[in-house]
């Protein structure tokens, strides 16, 4: 019996929820998440199959104005991403206004797909009934989204209403994937991500966007239950490899000790995992470096 499928994009600003509610619909983190905003830098697919057939959701990076080629790469991505999808899901917060006119550069690219757009209040338990219906009365208002939804991604409120009103708009078609798999990434990207989350976790103030991570060796080892992970944590400049690395290599260490245990978790074996710090300076402006890293600019 054929089902639904389709692609649903998450577009918004940075550190609106959308890689939280992700994670909640498919009830297993595929996205890294973290306090911090522009966590999510690539395209991340998560595959929700169910009884009414498959949904593909493409979360993104958070659009915001780019001050340097790694941050114009990622609204690029956001831009494709909903260029790729036969529904867009605009997801917002209780924050009224977006910096450096934010959500006008979210609601411009919205307004050039020629799909389905829809409004997703997230975070509405820190705002209450009243005020969560009040916002989406003035952000609905002209007519702009074809549907609105009020949602707790940390909660899981109204989130399973959101995915119904999906299915009743996606066509009939087959599905994209195997029933049993939430994402097309390959856990050498995975590794690379959970590292760069635990990194995150750790660091404070300007220092995590100055970070990214390479992975040089990923080897499985099945007759030993084992893999082997060796990544450079690259940095802009000299004076943050020593932060990264801690006093006495704490931070560096308590990092790669909470990305062994998640990643021992998702590829079910012991991980072995170096980590490295190496400056490579001022990488996030360069193009040749954001595409010997994996970030296609272009």
């Amino acid at each position: 019996m054929p089902g639904k499928s389709g692609f649903v994009a998450l577009l918004g600003r940075p550190n609106v929820g959308k890689s939280t509610l992700l994670n909640r619909i498919l009830g297993a983190k595929v996205a890294i998440v973290t306090p911090k905003p522009q966590t999510t830098r690539d395209r991340i697919a998560g595959i929700y199959t169910e009884g009414r057939g498959q949904i593909v959701f493409l979360d993104s990076p958070g659009i915001h104005k780019p001050h340097r080629a790694l941050n114009s790469y990622m609204v690029r991505t956001a831009q494709r991403i909903g260029e790729e999808a036969d529904i867009v899901a605009h997801v917002v917060d209780d924050r009224r206004i977006g910096r450096e006119g934010e959500d006008a550069l979210v609601r411009g690219i919205l307004a050039n797909l020629p799909v389905p757009r829809l409004l997703v209040l997230n975070k509405v338990d820190r705002m209450g009934a009243e005020a969560a219906s009040a916002r989406r009365a003035e952000l609905t208002e002209g007519g702009f989204y074809a549907e609105s939804f009020l949602v707790s991604a940390t909660r899981g409120d109204g989130v399973r209403e959101f995915v119904s009103a999906l299915f009743a708009r996606l066509g009939e078609g087959p599905a994209f994937y195997p029933e049993e798999d939430l994402t097309d990434l390959p856990m050498r990207f995975i590794a690379k991500e959970v590292i760069r989350e635990k990194l995150f976790e750790q660091l404070e103030e300007e220092i995590p966007y100055s970070v990214a991570v390479q992975i040089e060796e990923y080897k499985e080892e099945p007759e030993k239950n084992l893999v082997r992970i060796r990544a450079d944590v690259l940095v802009e400049r000299e004076s943050q490899k020593g932060i990264v690395i801690g006093r006495g290599g704490t931070l560096l260490k308590k990092a790669g000790t909470a990305a062994r245990l998640e990643l021992e978790k998702e590829t079910g074996a012991r991980v072995y995992l170096e980590l490295f710090v190496r400056v490579e300076r001022e990488w996030s402006r360069s193009e040749t470096m954001l595409r010997r890293l994996g970030y296609e600019p272009g």
